[in-house]
């Protein structure tokens, strides 16, 4: 018994510093990952179908980040059930920098459209690219007798509009409804699939306007086939100057802007997610990239990421209170 007490007595000190030679590593181990990364093409989730505005800034940023990291990044679009679909996949994926997410203001919206999600829309991200503003407008058809907004509100006063959005919860949808609460009108709210169907039954005479993102629609109206009646950001946009802001057109306190940038799963190293951000940042500034951007009236957010969580939580709480006095509810 003796001589097996000694011998533990000298095998101890032995798996002790064995033990503490083996410590480090773990966390080395995730240096070493953050240095070499990304040592594989990513994945970029976008949860809108393809062709959208949201889908053409997230191929256009991906296209500007890959290069600057050196690896390709796949776009995979998973859209439907209001962008739940690519936002449960990329809540699902691992924190590990290979799998991002094209978000937009609907993680805001989802968190109080949407009572049973298997995730949570405010927690499960983390941000990386604040990237673009995009501001809503509303328009009506060219040869429309709606001059202005006010004649728009006119109109809605007297009960004879209905006017489109792309879809129930949209942004769209939700700043139309703020106004109505605001200035204690109604109009018949007409939700489609898309904005480009809504649009299509403006022209056609279905309907007597459309609110929608302005990259959506930002050709039309600088062609003359679309008239402008007001935008919903703060100031007036670079895209289409000659529209005057919801403050510029009387209807004062309401500015919304809607945002499309990139998140990634929570639990990112912060090292990748720095490399990350700095190569998204990288593409934003790109000449080619800028000016596509442009065409699209949408401008780049110059922010940190800390800047686009506080977007997230604070449009969060402003849109619940939009949807709980309206009653909403998805399609």
């Amino acid at each position: 018994m003796t001589q097996n007490l000694s011998r533990r007595a000298l095998l101890r000190p032995l798996a002790l510093a064995g033990l503490a030679a083996a410590l480090p590593l773990r966390p080395l181990r995730a240096q070493e990952d953050a240095a070499a990364f990304p040592s594989r093409p990513l994945r970029l989730i976008v949860p809108v179908a393809p062709g959208g505005s949201q889908d053409v800034v997230a191929r256009l940023v991906a296209r500007g980040m890959g290069e600057a990291l050196g690896q390709s990044i796949q776009v995979e679009n998973l859209p439907g059930a209001g962008s739940n679909i690519g936002y449960e996949a990329a809540a699902r994926a691992r924190p590990d920098g290979y799998t991002l997410l094209a978000g937009s203001d609907s993680l805001s919206i989802n968190a109080a459209l949407f009572p049973r999600l298997s995730y949570d829309p405010l927690r499960a991200f983390q941000p990386i690219l604040p990237g673009v503003a995009v501001p809503q407008i509303l328009v009506v058809r060219e040869d429309s007798p709606l001059r202005d907004l006010a004649g728009f509100l006119a109109a809605a006063r007297a009960g004879t509009l209905a006017v489109g959005t792309p879809g129930n919860g949209s942004l769209s949808h939700l700043l139309g409804e703020l106004i109505q609460q605001s200035a204690g009108l109604r109009w018949t709210h007409v939700p489609y699939r898309g904005g480009a169907l809504a649009i299509n039954d403006l022209v056609a005479g279905h309907l007597q306007a459309v609110w929608i993102n302005i990259g959506a629609v930002a050709d039309a109206v600088r062609a003359g086939r679309l008239r402008g009646l007001a935008v919903s950001s703060e100031a007036r946009t670079q895209a289409l100057p000659a529209v005057p802001t919801l403050d510029e057109a009387g209807v004062r306190g309401l500015a919304a802007t809607g945002w499309h940038g990139l998140v990634a799963p929570a639990g990112l190293d912060p090292a990748i997610a720095a490399k990350l951000s700095a190569a998204g940042q990288a593409a934003l500034r790109r000449p080619d990239l800028a000016q596509r951007l442009a065409a699209l009236g949408v401008e780049v957010l110059e922010e940190e990421p800390a800047a686009l969580g506080r977007r997230i939580q604070a449009d969060a709480e402003r849109w619940a209170a939009v949807i709980r006095r309206g009653d909403l509810r998805p399609d």
